[in-house]
C-alpha cells in the first residue's frame, strides 16, 4: 500500500503582521515596497512621489517636484532646483544618488553628491562643482587676497596692455579684461572663477 502526502500551501497577503500565525514581521512595514523593518529609529516612510522608502521621518523631508527627490526641510525654498538632480551618479566615487543611503549634499548651483565625498572635496582645497565648475562656498576672501596678490604685482611691460576674453563659472558673463598672471576677474560678480576663451566672432 502506498501513502501519498500531499502538502496544501496558502498564499498569504504581504502584511506586517502574518494573519496565519500573527508573528509580528517587521516592526516597519511598507504595503506599497514589500519593505520590512525592526529598526524604527530610522524614521522610515514612503515617498509616493520618489517610489521607494525613504529614512530620516517624514516630517523633515519634503520632496521637491524638479529635482525630482526627498530634501530636508531646511532646503525648502532654499536651494537651486536642478531637473531630476539626484537621478544621477555621485560626481566624486559614482555611486547613484537616488537610492543612496548615506546623506547627500546639494551645492549652490543644485547638483548633487554625498556629504561624505563633498567634504573630502572641500578638505583637498577644491572648491568647485565638479560638474558645472560653479563655486561651493563663498569665496569672497580668496577673492579678497587675489585683489591685493594682484595689486602688488606689477605685470611685465609687454603683457601690461594685454587683455583677454574670459568665461566666468560662476555667472556665465564673458568680459574681455586685463590679463593678470595671477587670475582674471569677471567685472559683473568680482569672481575669480573664470577661464580665458577664445574671443566672440561678430556678426559680418
Amino acid at each position: 500500500m502506498i501513502f501519498l502526502f500531499i502538502t496544501i500551501h496558502h498564499c498569504l497577503q504581504v502584511a506586517r503582521v502574518c494573519t496565519n500565525c500573527g508573528v509580528n514581521m517587521g516592526e516597519y512595514f511598507c504595503e506599497i515596497c514589500k519593505f520590512f523593518d525592526d529598526d524604527i529609529e530610522k524614521g522610515q516612510f514612503h515617498c509616493e512621489d520618489c517610489g521607494i522608502c525613504r529614512v530620516g521621518s517624514r516630517e523633515k523631508y519634503f520632496h521637491c517636484k524638479k529635482c525630482g527627490s526627498c530634501y530636508h526641510v531646511n532646503l525648502r525654498d532654499n536651494h537651486s532646483c536642478i531637473e531630476n538632480s539626484m537621478q544621477h551618479h555621485c560626481p566624486i566615487c559614482y555611486e547613484y544618488l537616488f537610492d543612496t543611503l548615506k546623506d547627500v549634499s546639494v551645492m549652490k548651483c543644485g547638483h548633487t553628491m554625498h556629504l561624505e565625498c563633498y567634504s573630502e572635496m572641500i578638505s583637498r582645497d577644491k572648491y568647485c562643482c565638479p560638474i558645472c565648475s560653479k563655486s561651493v562656498v563663498d569665496m569672497s576672501k580668496a577673492w579678497k587676497q587675489l585683489d591685493e596678490e594682484i595689486e602688488a604685482t606689477v605685470m611685465p611691460e609687454e603683457y601690461r596692455h594685454k587683455k583677454v576674453w574670459i568665461l566666468c563659472n560662476d555667472c556665465n558673463d564673458t568680459t574681455e579684461v586685463y590679463f593678470h598672471i595671477i587670475g582674471q576677474k569677471c567685472c559683473h560678480c568680482q569672481s575669480y572663477n573664470t577661464r580665458a576663451i577664445a574671443p566672440p566672432v561678430l556678426p559680418q
